[in-house]
Parts: structure tokens; C-alpha cells; sequence
């Protein structure tokens, strides 16, 4: 089908001018679903981030995450994903809340991006609501949703859209809600109008995140061993055990990790999430590790039922309690 946006018989500069408000009344939806960043790039392949992927796969970095290294080529261009794709929206949503872990021996902490409503359904919700509206604004408009689980480079395409920058701990930094954010992509098979500017590196000298972690995954700035790294330990990580390494400095965390986060400076402006779906449920912020050691797979899949933590399922829930307690395997 016709790829660009074409508008009956409007001249050139006519056209130009449509394409240019339609972009802007997308974005503006955009804003109205909840998203608090939005750019618009063209959808081509990511060279230079695809360079830097092929390093780190060659390094071992992803651990036993076989699935990062199925198919690069794929995380390197969405038109491969989505053939007909000729621009890619990149959103983001701000999910902190000014809860605080509790310090408690008997509870394990839990990263801040799992306390509420697993955030695959919401960002995707909202992604599939603004592709309809598109559709019912542009009759022939197709388009992809990708929230994470998608072979597609996020945080790449978030700093190549202008949201933001990679920190040296990875993650996308936004200078109005700091590294807080979920990021999403909309693939569109329409020629939009597009953002150019990026955002500049301002990490600067800052070394924080790198001095901070325990366990001293982040090799280098901008580099981060998984095998070395709480979060891939606790969550992707399927092993019985979790290794010693990363065991004996777990400082508490039973799922995921928000060290390198907690020390940026630039997480000194987190603004409280508008989305009331991403406030802690009872008993996500810090886990009670005796109630997950206690739990049958029916009680695990009524308590994590439409949460992020599901993803660890519930031999890696109880192995995590087990490292924290110091107990021995099952």
C-alpha cells in the first residue's frame, strides 16, 4: 500500500504543511495518552548502535540471554520487524513514585519499575490507543507497537528522537524525570515529519553510578556485564542458584536493582507518575521473603497476576528469598 501520506490534490507545499500538523496532532495525542516525551525519526537502520550491540554480545556480556543474540540484525532495523514501517514514534512515560524501601531484614527490596501494574500493558495500551486514533484520522494507516519484550533498541531510538541520552549506567536519562521513565515505540507506515536534535551527554565526569554498584557490573562507562548484574541475576537469570559473586552482595535487593539509578544526580528531579496504574501494590515495593517461600504456583499466580515480577516466575521468586535468608537451594 502507499507508504507516505499523500492528501488529494494539495500542492507540494500544501502537503508539506499537512504532514507537518498531523505530526504535531500525534504527538499531541501522544501527550494526551499520558506520555511525557515524544520525537518522531525516520525508521532506518541504527549502524553505530549496532555496532556497539555486536561488541557487547562478543564480550558475553548478555549472559544466558540467548535471545539478544538471535538475530541482531533484526534489533538493528524495524523495517525488518515491520516492513512497511517509514517512521518510528518513541514515547516515554515517567513511573516513579516517592515511596521508599522499608529496612527490613525479613523483606527484600524490589526495583521501583515493578511496584505497580506490569508496564508492557500499560505503555502497550496506550501505544494501541494512539494507533487507533491514527487509523481513524488516516484511512490506511498500519502501524507496530513495541514495548521491551520486541526486537527493538529502545533506548537508542529514545536518544536518536531527542527524549534523552544513555547514561553511563545504560539507561535513558531525561533531563525533566531523570532515568524514571518506560519507553515505547509506535512503528507507522506513514512519512511524518521529523525530529533532528538530540539531547547532549551530561554525565560529564560523574562516576557515581560506576562507584556505587556492588557488584561492579558496569565494566566501563556505558558498558554493563550482565552476568555481573543484580537485575539479570534476579530476574533473567534461570540457574537454581544465583552466583556467589552476586549472591554475597546483594544488599538486599530481591528483584531487579535501582542502585546506579539511586546515586544519579540527575534523579534529583523525579516528578511523582500522573499514572495511578504505576503506584506500589501491597507488598511490591519490599517482598516478605517467608510469604514467597510459602507460595504454591496458585497463590503466586493470583499475587503477582498483572505484575512485572511474574517475570522471574516463581523458581526464581523463591530462589532470590532463599539467597537473601542465606538458606540452601531446594
Amino acid at each position: 500500500m502507499q507508504a507516505s501520506i499523500t492528501f488529494g490534490s494539495l500542492s507540494q507545499r500544501e502537503n508539506q504543511t499537512a504532514v507537518r500538523e498531523l505530526s504535531r496532532r500525534i504527538k499531541q495525542q501522544a501527550h494526551s495518552e499520558g506520555f511525557k516525551k515524544v520525537g518522531i525519526v525516520p525508521a532506518g537502520s541504527l549502524d553505530e548502535e549496532s555496532e556497539r550491540l555486536l561488541t557487547w554480545l562478543a564480550h558475553d556480556y548478555h549472559g544466558k540471554m540467548s535471545w539478544m543474540a538471535r538475530d541482531p540484525e533484526l534489533r538493528a532495523d524495524p523495517r525488518k520487524l515491520f516492513s512497511a514501517a517509514r517512521s518510528v514514534v518513541v514515547v516515554a512515560i515517567n513511573y516513579y513514585t516517592p515511596t521508599t524501601h522499608v529496612d527490613d531484614s525479613t523483606t527484600g527490596k524490589v526495583s521501583r519499575y515493578a511496584w505497580g501494574d506490569d508496564y508492557h500493558e500499560v505503555v502497550g495500551a496506550k501505544l494501541r490507543a494512539l494507533l487507533a486514533w491514527i487509523q481513524k484520522e488516516i484511512p490506511g494507516a498500519e502501524g507496530k507497537v513495541c514495548v521491551d519484550i520486541q526486537p527493538m533498541m529502545d533506548k537508542a531510538w529514545a536518544a536518536r528522537a531527542g527524549l534523552g541520552w544513555i547514561g553511563k549506567h545504560t539507561n535513558l536519562i531525561t533531563t525533566e524525570y531523570g532515568s524514571w521513565v518506560f519507553i515505547g515505540e509506535l512503528l507507522l507506515n506513514l512519512d511524518l515529519e521529523y525530529d533532528n536534535e538530540v539531547v547532549a551527554d551530561h554525565c560529564g565526569s560523574c562516576t557515581l553510578c560506576i562507584d556505587a554498584c556492588p557488584t561492579q557490573a558496569i565494566t566501563e562507562p556505558y558498558v554493563v556485564d550482565s552476568n555481573k548484574c543484580i537485575s539479570y541475576a534476579t530476574i533473567e537469570l534461570r540457574d537454581p542458584e544465583i552466583p556467589s559473586p552476586v549472591a554475597d552482595n546483594l544488599e538486599g535487593w530481591f528483584y531487579g536493582c535501582d542502585i546506579c539509578q539511586d546515586v544519579c544526580p540527575w534523579n534529583r528531579f523525579e516528578q511523582a507518575t500522573e499514572e495511578a496504574r504505576f503506584l506500589p501494590r501491597p507488598g511490591n515495593s519490599n517482598a516478605s521473603l517467608t510469604e514467597v517461600l510459602k507460595l504454591s504456583p496458585e497463590s503466586y499466580a493470583e499475587r503477582f497476576r498483572g505484575s512485572a515480577m511474574k517475570r522471574a516466575k516463581l523458581s526464581g521468586l523463591q530462589r532470590n528469598a532463599r539467597a537473601l535468608m542465606a538458606l540452601p537451594g531446594s
